[in-house]
């Protein structure tokens, strides 16, 4: 019934998924895949009617991979639980307030990161600057900041591969559990100072500010590395592009919304019917996984003209989903969009002749990314 589905493979959705969510989209919308055990939705108005329907399609269900591995949070929860998780959260993540609150630091922390290998002439920046960056970004937000960076990068590191391991259906590894572990010890310490966290625990059970902080730890890091990597490589690959960015710096945010277009760093996102629903002709049964491709919607020829062009001129480049729409849109998208913009600021204007000295592409079933974005530059 379900032809193009039946022969998906994770390897597919991993490597290069592009070509088998455009036949998907195409023929079989919502289609359900044996490799996911569950249903993939790959049309655009169709992942945002998902998203957008929290009472037909949930996330609060044990098997949501992020909630085995920290715990029940925001993102695991729905309706009033949800609201009672995030809006103590929310309140630091106005958009209003991030530039005041975390301008001055992340260009600072640009500034410093780019200064250890300016001088050098060669780099990979995904290690050298966008992990770095979104790892202090969140300890500080996290008020972590006295923690050293690698270990609260390990931390990341064994939590995002837990999760990503529980999405392809394999046994978690128990790395995940124990990463969690050292985290909620160092948080628990950190209540007693001012700080993002110590504001929630008014409002929430230490365990519960821990599942959460956990989750803005990794997903602040996952995405914000993803999203600077990504828009390095998008530019350093479509040199016209590029050249309109180095022309007007201004244009940089609608690179970035670009960029998120054609590469979200975060590319599916996962539901649970709660009843037995139709869905673009497809019979989904209660409690099935109804998995939306944010990757596909992105591409969807009848939102974006020629959707595999990375073009900054288009009109309705707010129209993307990277960032999820509903109630579990993204806490942290404009502090993400503000990284983002400053880092690829600070790499135009720092590193003259800027290439890539190795070609990359972006990979991942459920964080995408390239595995390095190695470059060169006229060395001072």
């Amino acid at each position: 019934m379900f032809p193009v589905g039946a022969e998906a493979t994770i390897e597919q959705l991993t490597a290069d998924p592009h070509p088998l969510l455009a036949r998907l989209r195409a023929a079989e919308p919502v289609s359900w895949l044996p490799a996911l055990n569950g249903w993939l939705v790959t049309r655009h108005d169709l992942a945002l009617q998902v998203m957008k329907d929290a009472a037909t399609f949930t996330v609060d269900d044990p098997r949501f991979s992020t909630a085995q591995v920290v715990g029940p949070s925001m993102l695991s929860l729905d309706a009033d639980e949800h609201a009672r998780h995030r809006t103590p959260f929310s309140r630091q993540f106005r958009p209003r307030e991030i530039e005041d609150r975390f301008g001055d630091f992340v260009r600072a922390e640009c500034a410093r990161l780019v200064d250890g290998f300016v001088a050098t002439g060669r780099a990979e920046l995904r290690r050298a600057l966008a992990g770095p960056l979104a790892v202090a970004v969140v300890a500080d937000a996290l008020g972590l900041d006295a923690t050293d960076a690698k270990r609260v990068l390990a931390w990341y590191d064994a939590i995002v591969s837990t999760v990503a391991e529980i999405s392809a259906g394999h046994e978690p590894d128990p790395g995940g559990a124990q990463a969690f572990g050292e985290l909620r010890a160092h948080i628990e310490g950190s209540t007693a100072k001012p700080s993002l966290l110590a504001d929630a625990a008014r409002a929430l059970a230490l365990p519960e500010v821990v599942s959460n902080a956990a989750v803005l730890m990794f997903g602040g890091i996952e995405t914000t590395e993803g999203m600077i990597a990504n828009l390095v490589l998008h530019l350093l690959t479509n040199p016209s592009q590029l050249d309109v960015v180095r022309a007007d710096p201004a244009r940089i945010p609608d690179a970035v919304e670009e960029s998120l277009r054609m590469e979200p760093a975060a590319a599916v996102v996962d539901r649970y019917a709660t009843r037995d629903v139709e869905l673009a002709g497809a019979s989904i049964a209660r409690g099935d996984l109804v998995t939306v491709s944010l990757t596909a919607a992105n591409r969807d020829p009848a939102v974006f003209d020629n959707p595999d062009e990375f073009d900054l001129g288009r009109p309705n480049l707010r129209h993307q989903l990277a960032f999820a729409r509903g109630p579990h849109f993204c806490l942290g998208i404009d502090l993400a969009r503000l990284e983002t913009r400053v880092a690829v600021e600070a790499v135009l204007d720092r590193l003259p002749g800027l290439a890539l000295t190795d070609p990359a592409t972006p990979a991942g079933l459920v964080f995408r990314k390239p595995d390095g974005v190695h470059v060169r530059w006229d060395a001072p």
